[in-house]
């Protein structure tokens, strides 16, 4: 039901889908719950792939199917299991939050290193316009209102992939996985563009892919910044238009003389 000018109105309006998926580590002793993210349905593979690298958990030789009778749950089986299961977070992640329970910036710290850039000086209103562009793939959040987007691109423009969830963290841990599929990992020369704010759980995402350039729609967290600032990520803000917040790695603009500082740009 609608309501407008105070009186309501019925109508059939399309509402974004959030449903559990659950992985589960196949191991000697049975079975072990690896994690449970609450998503929206569709790449589910490029999700859990995304994930894995996210937490530090992606092994070198594994097999990733659905089950045969509920789509919402997968099983990995890898000889790597041991090191899997002492890392796992064995926790519900939502859909608003890409690392409850997981570790922190020292955690990241011990586990990666910072992300090179090879794309050379960055256009400020190139990047700006990265949004839009971002929005122009998002036929989901056109319909729903409720979804977030991740995209990545080239310098040169091109779009290389952009997915939509319930998440912005899983639609960056799609973005992930895709690329890790298609065996695109690291990404030197690729920026992610992210709907909404830029959280801690969006840099460390950008640097396990070894992505040195993050883009959003809305602000930076604390975190996020001090996050980029140590990672050496060039983490943008508040772009739209013909403006933008940089809050760290500003050197990688323009000509390249600007200090790794919060600025507007």
């Amino acid at each position: 039901m609608l309501w407008r000018g105070g009186a309501p109105a019925e109508r059939v309006d399309a509402v974004a889908v959030e449903e559990p998926l659950e992985l589960r580590l196949h191991t000697p002793d049975g079975p072990l719950p690896l994690g449970v993210l609450m998503r929206t349905p569709g790449h589910d593979r490029e999700l859990l792939l995304g994930w894995l690298v996210s937490e530090g958990l992606l092994p070198d030789d594994l097999t990733l199917h659905p089950d045969a009778e509920n789509p919402s749950v997968w099983h990995l089986h890898t000889p790597d299991f041991a090191r899997l299961a002492a890392g796992a977070r064995l926790a519900v992640s939502s859909s608003a939050c890409g690392v409850c329970g997981s570790g922190s910036v020292e955690r990241l710290m011990a586990r990666a290193s910072p992300p090179s850039w090879v794309g050379g000086p960055l256009d400020v209103a190139w990047l700006s316009g990265l949004p839009e562009a971002l929005a122009a793939a998002q036929p989901g959040f056109a319909a729903t209102g409720g979804l977030h987007g991740a995209a990545l691109f080239t310098p040169d423009g091109t779009r290389l992939a952009a997915f939509e969830d319930v998440g912005r963290h899983n639609a960056v841990d799609k973005l992930v996985g895709w690329a890790q599929a298609q065996g695109r990992l690291p990404l030197p020369d690729a920026v992610l563009v992210v709907s909404s704010r830029a959280g801690f759980e969006i840099v460390q995402k950008a640097v396990t892919a070894r992505v040195a350039v993050v883009v959003a729609v809305g602000a930076a967290t604390s975190l996020a910044v001090d996050t980029a600032a140590a990672f050496g990520v060039t983490l943008c803000g508040f772009a739209r238009g013909d403006r933008m917040t940089v809050y760290a790695g500003a050197g990688r603009l323009g000509d390249g003389s600007h200090e790794d500082s919060p600025a507007d740009a």
